[in-house]
């Protein structure tokens, strides 16, 4: 198990690019089942939760190629479907939350899939009813073994339904979607998801042959067809890097340009800290965030306390809530912290706390960050990273920190941020990976 052992206080500049989508990777990644064909995929991050996808597909007797650093080619012309009842399987699997990105390709096209309870983040309950009853409503018959803690899930033949699904879940968006393009007739999915990352599952899904309308809302139909062929597609930059780097200048007092941010995608996420009073420009597709001495968090125009929130897109994403969090301990003035989706993942603010923050956790989703205004600087400590978001949250406090501050358990930034040690000491952060 390593640790990151990290000196703070040191200010950053230069540039840096963000990695590829995650989120998306993984739900591109999964697709390539849908055909046997060649399946190109670029601007693929190098990280733990990509690999473990790419070795379960390795090892269903997909054909893997590395092309170059992010780029891979997959061609699912011999899956073996049998190897999905296997403990190995079910081992790996389990490894991986993104792993049930794997049931509705694998319904669509072999008629059966199994699941192990999925792995990941440990921030809450997560659960996967939302994609068992959009698979249930498309024909799959649906069955969980406690003993195996198996989702087995079979069809003789996926057929097109209306359904509103009951939270617009991205994942499960994702997955009925894989499954309803090769079912018979037509689909009508209310309430879906409308990301980014499920418009660029879209595009990629219609340029492989399937008939998909509706795209970039949350009324999705779909037509569906008897083959899909291969194609190429290249993933959105990362928009949780992107957040998350503007976030790490704020506290560093930093001069940063993040380059190739994929600004048309954003959403309202600049928005959002420039609420914290962080200045931001825009050059093109670059953003630049000026060193700034001191940033005023702004209040709502009756004066009341801002509240920022997560909410479905175009709402804010909750990924980025860890990280405004710990962006609005330096600030001037108060926010509260509303964590809606997720009832753990506020718990690491102790830590923050005990380095120095003013933090009230009013319950497991609410938090009052009272900001320190550079009055003073937290201080280094020991700490262990519980999630990937958190992780990177708290090694932002620690490289704003006075003092070396130790994060364990890095394995889960690493889970999402590629090499992030490495980027980072470029720009000038002191960044040490002890095993």
């Amino acid at each position: 198990m390593a640790v990151f052992e990290v000196l703070g206080g040191k200010t950053l500049s230069g540039s840096i690019e963000p990695q590829g989508a995650k989120n998306e990777a993984l739900q591109v990644i999964a697709a390539v089942l849908l055909t046997e064909d060649t399946v190109t995929i670029s601007n693929v991050p190098d990280i733990i939760d990509v690999r473990l996808l790419i070795e379960l597909l390795e090892n269903l007797n997909v054909k893997v190629e590395r092309k170059s650093a992010d780029t891979w080619a997959f061609t699912a012309g011999d899956v073996q479907v049998e190897y999905l009842k296997s403990p190995q399987f079910r081992q790996e699997s389990a490894r991986l939350r993104g792993s049930v990105m794997l049931a509705g390709p694998l319904l669509a096209r072999f008629r059966k899939a199994y699941l192990p309870k999925p792995g990941g983040d440990k921030i809450g309950r997560r659960r996967v009813d939302t994609h068992i009853i959009g698979l249930e409503r498309l024909g799959a018959s649906f069955r969980y073994d406690e003993p195996s803690g198996f989702f087995q899930l079979e069809t003789k033949g996926l057929k097109g339904t209306t359904m509103l699904l009951d939270e617009p879940s991205v994942t499960a968006t994702a997955n009925i979607l894989m499954a309803a393009v090769m079912a018979e007739g037509q689909t009508v999915m209310y309430n879906a998801a409308c990301e980014p990352y499920i418009q660029q599952l879209c595009h990629m899904l219609v340029r492989m042959g399937a008939n998909i309308s509706g795209i970039g809302s949350n009324l999705l139909t779909i037509q569906g067809v008897d083959k899909l062929q291969g194609t190429q597609h290249t993933l959105l930059p990362d928009m949780i890097e992107v957040g998350s780097f503007i976030g790490m200048a704020a506290m560093t007092q930093s001069n940063l340009t993040i380059k190739n941010a994929g600004v048309q995608h954003l959403g309202i996420i600049p928005e959002k800290f420039e609420q914290l009073g962080i200045h931001l420009q825009l050059s093109g597709d670059d953003i630049i965030v000026p060193a700034q001495e001191r940033y005023t968090i702004q209040r709502f125009l009756d004066g009341g306390v801002l509240s920022v929130y997560d909410h479905p897109w175009p709402g804010f994403t909750p990924d980025l809530l860890s990280i405004v969090l710990v962006t609005a301990i330096q600030a001037k003035g108060s926010v509260l912290i509303h964590q809606k989706m997720f009832e753990s993942r506020l718990f690491f603010v102790d830590k923050l706390i005990e380095m120095g923050a003013q933090i009230i956790l009013c319950d497991p989703h609410r938090a009052v960050v009272i900001g320190l205004d550079r009055q003073k600087p937290l201080r280094g400590i020991h700490m262990t990273s519980p999630d990937i978001r958190a992780g990177v949250a708290l090694l932002i406090a620690a490289m704003s920190a006075e003092g070396t501050s130790v994060i364990q358990n890095i394995e889960q930034i690493d889970r999402g941020y590629q090499s992030i040690d490495t980027r980072l000491n470029a720009l000038g952060a002191s960044i040490q990976r002890i095993s």
